[in-house]
C-alpha cells in the first residue's frame, strides 16, 4: 500500500507540471523589468515595466507622410526645396511652367474689358448725340414723306384725268411708299434711343460679363496651381522629381514627400486576441533591434475603432498574415528620436 501512495503522488506532480507547461506560451506576453533598469531619455524609471501586450509597430510623422502631388499636368519650372529642409505652411515648393496660362488670362481679361463696356451702354442707354442724330433723321424722313406724298396725290388726279400713263403714276406711288417705310423706321430708332434699357437686355449683358469673369477665375486658378505649396509646415522626407520632367495628377505619382517630425507616433498592429489589453493613455515603450536594449516610451493615443488585415510582416514564412489586427496609435514622448518607417517591436503596460 505505502509504494501505490507514492506512485500516486509522484503522478500528481507530473500532472501539475504538464499543465504549467501548457499555460507557458501565454505567459510569453508579460515581460518584467527589475527596478532601476530601464532608462525613458529623463532618468531612471524606478518602476518594473510589465507589457500586457506585444505587437509589430513602425515609426510615423505626427502628420503622417504627406505625398504632395499636383491637380494639373505641366512640366517642372523648378524645385524650390531639397531633403531635410524645413518648410513653413503654404510656402512653394515646385512650380510648373505657366506661360500658356497667363496667356490665357490676359486674353479672358480683354473679354471682361469689352463685356463691361457692354453692360455699361446697355444700362445707361443712347449718348445725348445719338438722340438728336436720330430726331434729325426723324425729320427729314418725315420731310421726304411729305412731298413724296404730296407728289403721289397730284399725279393720281393727272393718271385718273387720262394726263398721264399708269407707269408714271405707278413709279410715284412706288417713292411714295417707300419713304413713308424710311420714316417709320427712322421714328422706331428715335423711340428706341429715347427709351430706358428693357430688363431682359440688361441680364443678358450681366450675364455676359459674369461669363467673362468666369474665364478669368478659371484662368487664375491654372495659375495659382502651377506653383505647388506645402500643406503644413514640416520638414521635406523626399523629393521625386527634378526640373524639367512632366509631371501628371495622380496618388502614386507625388512631387514631394513632407512631414511634421514635432513629434513621432507608432503605428502599432495588435493582434485580435489581445485588443481588450489595450486602451487610450496606455503606457508604452517600443524597441528596435539596431538600439538594442534601449527603450522608447509613450502612450496610447487613439485606437482604431474596427480590425482591417494585417501589414506590417517580419518576413518569417510561419508567420500568419491571414489573422485580423487593430491599429493602435502610440505617441512617443518629447525629443525621442527614431528614423521614420523604422518597424518596431510595441509593447503596451499591464
Amino acid at each position: 500500500m505505502s509504494v501505490r501512495r507514492n506512485f500516486v503522488v509522484l503522478s500528481g506532480v507530473g500532472l501539475l507540471t504538464l499543465l504549467v507547461g501548457v499555460r507557458a506560451p501565454a505567459m510569453f506576453r508579460v515581460a518584467e523589468v527589475p527596478a532601476g533598469s530601464v532608462e525613458d531619455g529623463e532618468g531612471d524609471d524606478v518602476r518594473p515595466q510589465v507589457a500586457a501586450v506585444a505587437s509589430p509597430g513602425r515609426v510615423e510623422p505626427r502628420s503622417e507622410e504627406i505625398r504632395v502631388g499636383t491637380e494639373i499636368t505641366g512640366k517642372v519650372r523648378s524645385l524650390l526645396v531639397g531633403e531635410r529642409q524645413q518648410v513653413e505652411q503654404s510656402e512653394a515648393l515646385v512650380v510648373l511652367e505657366n506661360s500658356e496660362y497667363v496667356a490665357r488670362l490676359a486674353s479672358a481679361k480683354a473679354v471682361v474689358a469689352d463685356k463691361e463696356a457692354a453692360l455699361q451702354r446697355v444700362i445707361a442707354g443712347a449718348r445725348n448725340q445719338e438722340r438728336l442724330e436720330a430726331a434729325a433723321a426723324t425729320d427729314e424722313a418725315r420731310t421726304v414723306l411729305d412731298n413724296k406724298k404730296a407728289e403721289w396725290t397730284r399725279r393720281k388726279g393727272l393718271f385718273e384725268g387720262g394726263v398721264i400713263a399708269r407707269e408714271e403714276f405707278e413709279r410715284s406711288e412706288h417713292d411714295f411708299l417707300a419713304a413713308d417705310a424710311r420714316h417709320r423706321a427712322a421714328v422706331q430708332r428715335q423711340a428706341l434711343l429715347m427709351d430706358s434699357a428693357r430688363p431682359e437686355d440688361v441680364s443678358r449683358a450681366r450675364a455676359d460679363l459674369d461669363m467673362a469673369l468666369s474665364a478669368v477665375a478659371e484662368a487664375e486658378s491654372a495659375i495659382a496651381k502651377t506653383t505647388i505649396r506645402s500643406p503644413i509646415a514640416g520638414v521635406v522626407l523626399r523629393t521625386h522629381i527634378r526640373a524639367g520632367e512632366t509631371v501628371a495628377p495622380g496618388p502614386e505619382l507625388p512631387l514631394v514627400t513632407v512631414a511634421d517630425l514635432s513629434s513621432l507616433r507608432v503605428r502599432a498592429e495588435v493582434d485580435e486576441a489581445d485588443i481588450d489589453r489595450v486602451f487610450p493613455r496606455q503606457r508604452s515603450w517600443v524597441t528596435a533591434t539596431a538600439y538594442g536594449d534601449r527603450r522608447f516610451f509613450g502612450s496610447v493615443v487613439s485606437v482604431a475603432p474596427i480590425l482591417g488585415r494585417k501589414k506590417l510582416t517580419r518576413d518569417d514564412p510561419t508567420e500568419r498574415i491571414d489573422t485580423k489586427v487593430l491599429e493602435v496609435l502610440v505617441e512617443l514622448e518629447a525629443d525621442q528620436q527614431l528614423p521614420i518607417g523604422l518597424r518596431v517591436d510595441t509593447f503596451f503596460e499591464k
